[in-house]
């Protein structure tokens, strides 16, 4: 039998503290990731009052560009007086980024041909505000725009507006061409919704501005626009396209 040395009883409660400080510690860590998100706002037609790195939920409506006025004042998806969910061609988009992250979001287009849709597009979130993005056009008969630049504007933590940015066609490569000297765009042709061989995925560069409800200041569209110069895009399609096969499709 091997006897414990005077040493052994403290050893074992040293142990016992250090596991009981590292349980701690675990229980501390998930707490701080649950926490990290303080918004439990999911739905885009609800007001939420965010911070930094929060979740946000935000709503691009697609539909034709008349179905988002009503007596010719221009409405949010979210009030009942459009007839979007009635709109047997109208699509709905969600997305919930981290606020003053830079996030670049993508619409799968292989199935999904935003001209059958109307061909226009608003981004949207809240009730009271009820913010809402102008209607951009994405998609007619003949060209599908394929990258935007939306900016979120909260004050002290809520949504205000909704901003699409144009940095022009600096971004255009492959098949895609300078739409009215301002977009890229593709052939609708040759999108894989067509028949053709090209992914018209919608590609967005996220960004957000303002104040959070800590009324910390909101900087990456600011960061965005000072490096216009390099496209975010580009970057973002050259690692998509590690993980996408030429038509578009997960290997």
């Amino acid at each position: 039998m091997v006897k414990m040395g005077e040493g052994g009883t403290p050893n074992m409660r040293s142990i016992a503290l250090v596991t009981q400080m590292m349980v701690a510690m675990m229980m501390i860590a998930m707490m701080f990731v649950a926490e990290a998100d303080t918004n439990n706002v999911f739905g885009p037609c609800a007001d939420a009052k965010v911070k930094k790195f929060d979740g946000f939920t935000f709503g691009l409506a697609f539909s034709t560009r008349d179905s988002f006025f009503f007596n010719q004042t221009q409405l949010s998806p979210c009030d009942l007086r459009l007839s979007l969910s009635g709109n047997i061609g109208a699509q709905l988009a969600l997305f919930r980024p981290k606020v003053d992250e830079i996030s670049y979001l993508t619409v799968n287009s292989t199935a999904f041909n935003p001209a059958l849709s109307g061909g226009h597009m608003v981004a949207f979130a809240g009730q009271k505000y009820a913010a809402r993005s102008l209607p951009i056009l994405v998609a007619d008969t003949s060209h599908t725009i394929i990258s935007f630049t939306l900016v979120l504007e909260f004050q002290k933590g809520t949504l205000q507006n909704l901003y699409w940015k144009n940095f022009g066609c600096d971004a255009c490569s492959g098949d895609s061409i300078c739409l009215n000297n301002q977009s890229c765009a593709v052939p609708t042709s040759k999108c894989l919704s067509s028949g053709g061989p090209t992914d018209c995925s919608l590609s967005i560069q996220l960004t957000f501005s303002g104040t959070d409800k800590n009324l910390d200041t909101l900087n990456s569209w600011y960061e965005v626009e000072n490096l216009r110069q390099y496209s975010l895009y580009g970057l973002f399609s050259d690692i998509r396209d590690t993980f996408t096969g030429q038509n578009g499709m997960p290997f």
